[in-house]
């Protein structure tokens, strides 16, 4: 008890002094929506992008936490400039549950073309913010890649998650930018949605907090 105690107050010092209307999410995925209602109301483009996902995900329309994963390793196979030991299933798990938001355990169209363009987007951030060329962010250069996606972070917080993505030296790598940021946009999305009176603050029981921690 005085373990968890001690835990969730240093938690709490890290996040008192951070003013979550300063933190960007993007806006959530698109809701599921009947498929032959969804592909008569997309733009060329989306129609063009659900033909390479039935590609990607098979007949099922579902990428799995292992889909995922393979998706992701064939794609930063290809560009050498990005430093990464391979996205592993753990990690791929974890974004998967992030981004779950039907629960199925799997990610759907507009799931995954939601998680795809956020990944694109902190890909060129990520190498626009390696000053450089190394193929990883170094740590004066993660407070500035951080912002440039949305998320100002406080000192404490930062070293926290130096702590817990970077390596020794810290110095962080592909796909953990990609796994630290997936897990920060879901956050702040959560707690968005669940601050209906944007006071900066929610109240969540007991039950509520295990399901928020435990599938993500």
């Amino acid at each position: 008890m005085f373990l968890a105690k001690s835990l969730i107050s240093g938690i709490i010092k890290v996040v008192t002094d951070i003013d979550p209307s300063q933190f960007v999410p993007s806006n959530p995925p698109a809701p599921r929506r009947p498929l032959n209602f969804a592909e008569s109301h997309e733009t060329e483009e989306e129609q063009q992008f659900r033909r390479v996902f039935h590609q990607l995900a098979g007949d099922d329309m579902e990428v799995s936490p292992t889909e995922l994963m393979n998706i992701l390793n064939k794609i930063i196979s290809k560009h050498q400039g990005l430093t990464t030991d391979g996205f592993s299933i753990e990690s791929c798990r974890s974004m998967v549950a992030v981004m779950d938001s039907d629960s199925t355990g799997k990610l759907g169209f507009h799931e995954f073309k939601y998680l795809w363009n956020n990944i694109k987007r902190w890909q060129g951030i990520y190498q626009s913010h390696d000053a450089d060329g190394s193929g990883v962010i170094c740590a004066k250069e993660l407070p500035h890649a951080f912002k440039a996606a949305g998320f100002p972070l406080n000192q404490d917080l930062y070293k926290m998650i130096i702590r817990r993505y970077s390596d020794e030296r810290g110095n962080m790598d592909f796909d953990n930018f990609i796994g630290c940021l997936v897990r920060l946009d879901a956050m702040c999305r959560a707690f968005k949605t669940l601050d209906k009176d944007n006071s900066g603050s929610i109240e969540l029981d007991v039950k509520e907090w295990l399901q928020l921690m435990m599938y993500s």
